[in-house]
């Protein structure tokens, strides 16, 4: 059976089908682009884990100093890559460079999306070189390095690696009549692109500007190590990272919509975490055993251990098998070890060890797609192909390096030749927080508070150590231990007790006693020689003293304050 149909029903069908084309090309469209958005501002986060990891591994001295800077890479990058980068990187051109879309003139309304996301790959190039050059950098040298890396060095690279006509990606055409194929250069989420260009121009501005002062003493047989005020700090950036990983690694794939699209950014985020655990296992286990560390359990190397898995991950997280991210993790972790070791014969000081993470573990993860590519590398294809795919891969890394290295040497000796490369002796010494920023990290002022406190502590024999405050700065210990230097009692009739003091007050079942002007003075001479174990609050203590010092001066009993139930404790 058959039904027929007007021409009239069959043009309203047409379009009403065509709409739905439309609407489903549009939802594709929007996906997209809110997928990118989502992506970008993750990896935005990582700025904030750049702060805290260098924050943490700089002393206290140079806090804002480092801030400031994670801060500012930013804000430059935002107009750098805005005016000049992103046209160069993916503007109408050749396979060399763009030269259109300046100041996003013409861009199309469809790529903000494309737009953000590779902004914020830039301001992390940048953030890279930020720690190596930690502590000693003029704040002037840091803006010009900042802008010229967002705005030309970094845009030019991506322009060959990831433009759909960049010269590296387009690659070569091999073979002979119908059997041809094209190997080209891959590099998925920038191990080359981002970390071996940042890891190349971290050690260019580490050696120019030279170590810091103390870090290569003549005096010692190694290295000064000059440690990092805030171990917290630094993991807890760390942590941050590893999260802004995942988006980095994720979102390269550049798409949500397409066929397969999920099965890929998936696969990239498991490979980035495999990758990443392995290498920090790893790095742990050889800072053990002391060949390439210091025989400790460290969390520091562990976390870079960790940040050099990922960056490895990068060039290929998308077409591993999840055995294979684990093969590139492993090998990052010595080359993390491996670079870090390096640096140090060559006497280049490198606070962050930026170059050994981001060279290290990008110049490994760019030859190990050669390699362990599914069903195309060399360990699954030994042919001429895969030979080929190894030789762009090199010809990658040298592009990149060679780029990056000339531009940066010329960059920096330009600055150091000028004198404005690195901050004098003095400050240096003393800290740049104060006269750069006028804003030191821990002001002195902001410390302490109007109590006087009352401190327990546990002996190496055990014993417990009350410690506490007496009238005139000076302190007391009821129970022989470490001094407590703290503020002036004067005027503080009620003090604080930490909470072990008064668990351990109430659990030996202390009580109040009130005593008369003469008891009262009779009890303090007994309650200052207590023995250990009986403790005495520091309201207590207070008037003890102030009893003390007026029988001592006058011979007699004179209270500055009444006493109160809470003047002296006696132990049951």
């Amino acid at each position: 059976m058959t039904s027929n149909i007007t021409w009239e029903e069959f043009v309203n069908l047409k379009k009403g089908l065509e709409k739905s084309n439309n609407d489903l090309d549009n939802l594709k469209q929007n996906l997209d682009q809110f997928f990118l958005i989502v992506m970008g501002m993750i990896v935005y986060l990582m700025q904030g884990g750049f702060a805290f990891l260098e924050a943490g591994a700089v002393r206290s001295k140079n806090s804002t100093n480092i801030l400031i800077k994670n801060l500012m890479d930013s804000f430059v990058a935002g107009i750098a890559y805005w005016v000049i980068g992103y046209p160069l990187a993916y503007g109408k051109g050749n396979s060399f460079i763009g030269y259109s879309f300046w100041a996003s003139h013409d861009l199309p309304d469809t790529d903000f999306a494309t737009f953000f996301f590779q902004y914020v790959f830039a301001a992390t190039a940048a953030t890279i070189v930020s720690g190596a050059m930690a502590e000693r950098c003029e704040f002037v040298a840091y803006f010009v390095y900042s802008f010229l890396l967002t705005s030309v060095i970094y845009p030019v690279v991506t322009r060959w690696v990831w433009a759909a006509d960049g010269w590296l990606v387009v690659g070569s055409v091999y073979g002979t009549g119908n059997e041809t194929y094209t190997i080209g250069y891959e590099d998925f989420a920038g191990s080359g692109a981002v970390h071996i260009l940042g890891g190349v121009a971290a050690f260019c501005g580490a050696l120019l500007l030279g170590p810091r002062l103390g870090r290569f003493h003549p005096d010692t047989r190694g290295p000064v190590d000059l440690r990092g005020h805030s171990v917290p700090f630094a993991a807890l950036g760390g942590f941050i990272l590893l999260f802004g990983f995942l988006a980095f690694n994720g979102g390269s794939a550049l798409t949500i919509s397409g066929e397969g699209s999920g099965s890929s950014v998936s696969l990239s985020v498991v490979n980035t975490i495999i990758s990443g655990s392995m290498s920090a296992f790893v790095t742990l286990f050889i800072n053990k055993t002391g060949y390439f560390g210091n025989r400790h359990w460290s969390l520091l190397n562990t976390l870079n251990g960790a940040l050099t898995g990922m960056v490895a991950a990068c060039a290929g997280c998308n077409v591993y098998y999840p055995w294979g991210a684990a093969v590139v993790g492993f090998f990052a972790a010595i080359s993390f070890k491996v670079w870090s070791t390096i640096m140090l014969k060559l006497k280049v000081d490198d606070p962050l060890d930026a170059t050994a993470v981001h060279f290290g573990g990008g110049l490994w993860g760019v030859i190990a797609v050669s390699f362990l590519k599914k069903n195309d590398g060399i360990l699954f294809a030994w042919d001429t192909q895969s030979g080929l795919r190894l030789a762009w891969q090199l010809t990658g890394v040298v592009s990149i390096a060679g780029w990056s290295a000339a531009l940066c040497l010329l960059m920096f000796g330009c600055l150091r030749l000028i004198g404005i490369l690195r901050v004098p002796e003095d400050l240096e010494r003393k800290g740049l927080d104060i006269p750069k920023h006028g804003e030191p990290a821990y002001p002195m002022e902001s410390y302490g508070h109007g109590w006087v406190e009352h401190i327990l502590q546990v002996l190496e024999d055990g014993r417990l150590s009350e410690i506490q405050q007496a009238e005139g700065g000076t302190e007391k210990q009821v129970v022989p231990g470490l001094l407590n230097r703290g503020f002036e009692s004067e005027n503080h009739a009620v003090g604080y007790d930490s909470l072990e003091v008064q668990v351990m007050n109430d659990g030996r079942g202390l009580k109040v006693e009130q005593h008369s002007k003469e008891g009262f003075l009779n009890n303090a001479h007994r309650q200052t020689k207590a023995p250990p174990g009986h403790f005495l609050s520091p309201a207590a203590s207070y008037y003890t003293q102030r009893a003390k010092n007026n029988h001592a001066s006058n011979g007699s009993v004179t209270q500055a304050h009444p006493v109160t139930e809470n003047s002296v404790v006696t132990a049951m």
